[in-house]
Formats: structure tokens, sequence, C-alpha cells
């Protein structure tokens, strides 16, 4: 059940990251940013109060504001870079060192003990998301985004772990109260860019609804699953903008990418036999 739903957590993501990263060419990336983390906050608070919590301790809420101020700053990030056209290069980019990371501290830091198959999966999963962007890592203005994202990636993802199961999902609303208060200055500064047609403002509450509920997805699945390899299953979203744009957008795959894809899906089958 744990890796079924950190891999639910990443169809989730890689179908935000998609919408979220046409609209940014539209919208500046501060509105659908900022409006998104309220649309986060909505949904994550609505969650929250239908599903029982049994304690929720002062730790487990301020675990989830620090994921909150990790997952604010990723998604301004990742937002200003998919707003430069750097959708194939700046998600793998951010995926891959965030999920670098993230694991990394699991094993070093937490105890994190991986069986043998599920360490062949995660040594699969790097590689792969790598072929996945192209092999590429100095492609365009986005890549330095991508590797500030990556640092919020991995403080939401580790973060949000450490919350204790019997909290309930209160941990995902108090990050989105954090990643709200931290976009917040920006927010005021760009004040005009927030005026939007209605429409595309619905369309960013959505996108910052459905990362929600990717977080949501993803703290059920780490409280079932060692951290280590959800976050891994839940870092493999980058493979969907790259399958939506050649559905939806008509691009074109090469053979890395398409070598990175079928890395991704064996490595889906490692972690969860692992």
């Amino acid at each position: 059940m744990g890796a079924l739903l950190a891999l639910s957590s990443a169809v989730v993501y890689g179908i935000v990251d998609f919408a979220g990263g046409l609209l940014s060419r539209r919208v500046h990336h501060t509105a659908v940013t900022f409006l998104g983390q309220l649309g986060g906050l909505l949904l994550a608070c609505a969650a929250a109060l239908l599903l029982p919590a049994d304690a929720v301790h002062l730790a487990d809420l301020l675990w989830g504001a620090l994921s909150g101020v990790g997952s604010g700053t990723a998604m301004w990030f990742l937002n200003r870079g998919l707003s430069r056209g750097d959708m194939s290069v700046v998600v793998p980019v951010s995926a891959v060192t965030g999920v670098a990371l993230s694991v990394l501290c699991g094993v070093l830091v937490l105890g994190d003990r991986p069986g043998a198959v599920a360490w062949l999966g995660i040594a699969v999963t790097v590689p792969s998301l790598w072929f996945v962007a192209g092999g590429r890592a100095g492609a365009g203005k986005g890549t330095a985004d991508g590797l500030v994202a990556s640092l919020g990636v991995a403080v939401q993802y580790l973060a949000l772990g450490q919350a204790g199961p019997g909290s309930g999902l209160w941990p995902v609303a108090a990050g989105r109260v954090a990643a709200v208060l931290v976009l917040l200055p920006d927010a005021a500064r760009h004040a005009r860019r927030l005026k939007l047609p209605p429409v595309r403002c619905v369309r960013a509450v959505l996108v910052g609804a459905g990362a929600a509920l990717g977080l949501v997805l993803y703290l059920l699945a780490a409280q079932r699953q060692l951290l280590a390899v959800a976050v891994v299953l839940a870092s493999l979203y980058p493979a969907l903008p790259v399958v939506l744009g050649l559905a939806l957008l008509h691009e074109r795959i090469s053979r890395r990418q398409a070598v990175g894809l079928l890395g991704a899906g064996i490595a889906t089958v490692l972690l969860t036999l692992g």
C-alpha cells in the first residue's frame, strides 16, 4: 500500500508540474506559486478535517511547517525555471538532486536501511531521471533554479516524513500555512501580478491544490514505507511531464529520454518489490 500511495503521489505531482509549467509561461511565476499555495491550504485543511487524527503534537506541526518552507521555496524556483521554458531540464534536475539528498539523509541521519532490491532500484532511479532530462545538466537558465528547488524538495520530503502517524494530515495543513507566509513578501512586491483573469486564477489554485494532494499521498506513504523508498518512488514524477509533452504537445523524445523512461519503469518495479 505504501508503494502504491507513493506512486500515486508521483502521478499527481507529474500532472501538477506539467500544468503549472504551461501556466507559468502565460502568467508570472509569483502568481502561480502564491495562488497555488492558497489552493493547497484549502485542500489540506479540508482533507485534515475529514481524516481523523489520534493525537496532534506541536512537534508534528513544526515538522509540517518546516516541510512547507521547503515546498514553498521549491515551487517558487521551480515555477520560475519553468517560466523560462526549460521544462524538460528543470523538473528532472530538481528531482534527481532532491531524491539524492533525501535518500542520503534518510540513510545517514535517520537510520533507514533499504534492502538489496530497493538499493538497486534507488541506484537505477538517479541515472534514469538524468536520461529523462536528456542527459543535460547545464542547458538553459532554469538549471540553477532546478538545483535550488531540489534543496526545497529534500527539506519538504524529509521534514514531512518525521511527522507522527497519529497527527493525521495536519502537518500538511501546517506546511501550507508556512508556505503561504514564506511567499507572502514576494507576493506583496508583485501584487499587480496577482490580478489574473478568473479562469487563470482558478487554474493556479487547482495546481496548488493538486500539489497539496500529492503531499497528502506522500505523507500517507511515508507512514507505511521506509522514507528513502517513499521519497524515490514519489520522485519518479518527472517521467510524466515528458509523456504528457509527447501526447499533448507533440514533442519528440530522444533515445536518451526513452532509456530514462524505461529505467524509471524498472526502478518502480524494484522499489515496489523491495
